[in-house]
């Protein structure tokens, strides 16, 4: 191995880093040949760079790593959530406030189920939120067909074999029945393919909604169907057990554009950042979409209850027309 080899940090890192993807899908772009670090193709992930080099994505200049950041949002329904759908259909990306750097979702949410996905810029994050191990519990409100009992309930909680794959057991919490559905919540670790929606058919019962309340320390709250919200770096940090982001390897034109970004970033051009929003930064980056008749319809069986009335908190109450001062 050659001192060059020994020092600086795995290519398919850098590149998870910078945002480009995750770390195992970067190896996968190396093995395909869309990355030249260079001018030289390369074709194997076992590379390190030092950060004096210049590497090249499907044609476009890295970019410097951003900060490690990450976001709340609240996927509604019939979105898909892959950057690329074969079948035309609406993703989650596609839906984004155009301010939004580059992103991952950590996870999956499929077409019918709607909540909290958890976004974010940089691959380490993704991989350590995604990883089995680390067991991040997530939490679900579920509207099942039928008046379940305790003993329907008690071969999910103990975990159960369907179509020869084995769940973990869940926490299965019977909430409330209403008409001829049932709320329930559950609580997750492992995040396999379709694990509620499945293992619910198992025993019998038929989800008809299925809303993600909760993602380890993250919560849904009071987040709109479409709406973003970032978290605070310093809150970020701590719940995940991180340190500050330290400079990290790879080099890029300053401004220059990600792979696959398509078109110019606004406001403020390539690179720019997006305003911090939300409860825990004071300030929406996208506004919900307009409520139908049947979601009105629906308002009684809302898993996040009723709205908060907005109240003036300024010392006095509200400024008197005319502009005089308070009394």
């Amino acid at each position: 191995m050659t001192d060059q080899e020994k020092q600086g940090d795995r290519i398919a890192k850098v590149l998870a880093r910078a945002g480009v993807a995750s770390r195992r899908e970067a190896e996968k772009m190396i093995v395909d040949g869309r990355v030249k670090v260079d001018g030289k193709r390369i074709d194997s992930p076992a590379l390190n760079v030092t950060g004096r080099e210049r590497i090249v994505v499907d044609g476009v200049e890295l970019s410097p790593p951003e900060p490690e950041r990450l976001w709340l949002y609240h996927k509604p329904l019939g979105l898909v959530t892959t950057e690329r759908d074969e079948k035309g259909r609406t993703t989650v990306f596609d839906s984004l406030p155009d301010d939004m750097p580059r992103v991952m979702s950590v996870g999956r949410l499929d077409l019918n189920s709607e909540g909290l996905l958890l976004l974010t810029n940089d691959g380490g994050i993704k991989r350590k939120l995604e990883l089995p191990s680390t067991g991040w519990l997530r939490k679900y409100r579920v509207r099942v067909k039928g008046t379940p009992e305790d003993a329907t309930l008690e071969p999910l909680r103990k975990g159960l074999v369907v179509e020869g794959e084995k769940f973990q057991g869940m926490i299965v919490q019977l909430d409330r029945q209403q008409g001829a559905n049932a709320w329930l919540t559950v609580g997750i670790r492992e995040g396999r393919n379709r694990e509620i929606r499945r293992a619910m058919e198992a025993v019998g019962l038929s989800v008809n909604r299925l809303i993600r309340v909760s993602y380890g320390p993250f919560q849904l709250g009071d987040l709109k169907p479409g709406e973003v919200s970032e978290i605070k770096g310093r809150v970020m940090r701590d719940q995940l057990g991180i340190e500050a982001a330290e400079p990290v390897t790879g080099t890029a034109k300053k401004g220059a554009r990600k792979p696959g970004h398509k078109g110019p970033r606004k406001p403020g051009g390539p690179g720019a950042q997006a305003k911090p929003a939300g409860r825990l930064d004071g300030k929406i980056v996208r506004r919900a979409p307009r409520r139908t008749s049947d979601d009105r319809a629906e308002a009684g069986d809302r898993p996040h209850g009723k709205p908060v009335r907005k109240q003036d908190d300024r010392r006095g109450g509200p400024r008197k027309p005319g502009g005089g001062p308070r009394r």
